[in-house]
């Protein structure tokens, strides 16, 4: 029978913790062991005929053709780059690739949604609020030609306000309801434009990443960035003038 281990921690090998194949006190004389670089297989037989190994991954006794309460069992044990003893028992190191975000080309996240307050409007000299908002995704697909699982997690907002300022942020920001404050109330997301005109503010969401590969959460090097939709904001002026009559009251006053 064979013994079938899978690798752990992106380091294959797993031989036989404390057993080697001429053990024969073990496993026999004609034991042997391989690996393919994603599992290792070993067999063997012990006496006349009986398996090496039982379902459950237990060594047989070191004599008959049965296993029985005599025993032992199969603990996975990591071969090192430099375990040169355990190398030379036929199972070699497999290392994952190092994963730059560059090579999640394939992986998009999804594009942030995006707001101005008040409504696309503003006035001259006083705060617009933007408002992003982002979160954490997993992806599955395939990379280095082995099944992956890709998380994104947003780790920072560039807001860039159409009119050659930005601003970064680690919050995508809040409504300034969800705020408590009142219109026009600066926010750390919040920018105030210099003359009136129609201006196109973009946010781009930066993700930090992490892979599994099947052994745990890798992180990614690098960042990710995904852009949201331009978001159309319109500037107007604001002049004031004291007067004696509303423009209801006066259509031809001042300001009216």
């Amino acid at each position: 029978m064979l013994v079938t281990v899978a690798l752990l921690a992106g380091l294959t090998t797993l031989p036989i913790a404390g057993k080697q194949c001429n053990d024969v006190g073990t496993w026999g004389t004609t034991c042997h062991a391989s690996t393919d670089g994603s599992q290792v297989t070993v067999g063997g037989t012990v006496g006349s005929g009986g398996s090496n190994a039982s379902p459950g991954g237990h060594a047989p006794p070191s004599t008959g053709s049965s296993p029985d309460a005599g025993s032992q069992a199969i603990a996975p044990q990591d071969c090192g780059p430099a375990d040169v003893l355990c190398r030379g028992r036929g199972f070699g190191v497999v290392s994952l690739p190092d994963v730059m975000a560059s090579d999640l080309a394939s992986f998009a996240p999804a594009k942030p949604s995006f707001e101005a307050e008040p409504g696309g409007v503003g006035i001259v000299g006083m705060p617009t609020n933007f408002v992003a908002s982002a979160s954490t995704q997993t992806l599955t697909g395939t990379l280095f030609d082995r099944p992956v699982t890709v998380r994104f997690s947003p780790s920072a907002y560039v807001f860039s306000y159409g009119d050659g300022s930005s601003a970064r942020s680690a919050s995508g920001g809040a409504a300034w309801t969800a705020l408590g404050q009142p219109q026009f109330t600066a926010t750390p997301t919040s920018h105030a434009y210099g003359s009136r005109g129609v201006y196109i503010a973009v946010v781009s969401v930066e993700y930090v990443a992490a892979v599994d590969f099947g052994t745990g959460w890798r992180p990614v090097m690098g960042v990710v960035t995904a852009a949201g939709p331009g978001q159309r904001v319109e500037i107007f002026e604001a002049r004031t003038a004291l007067v004696d009559k509303t423009c209801a009251e006066n259509p031809s006053g001042p300001g009216c």
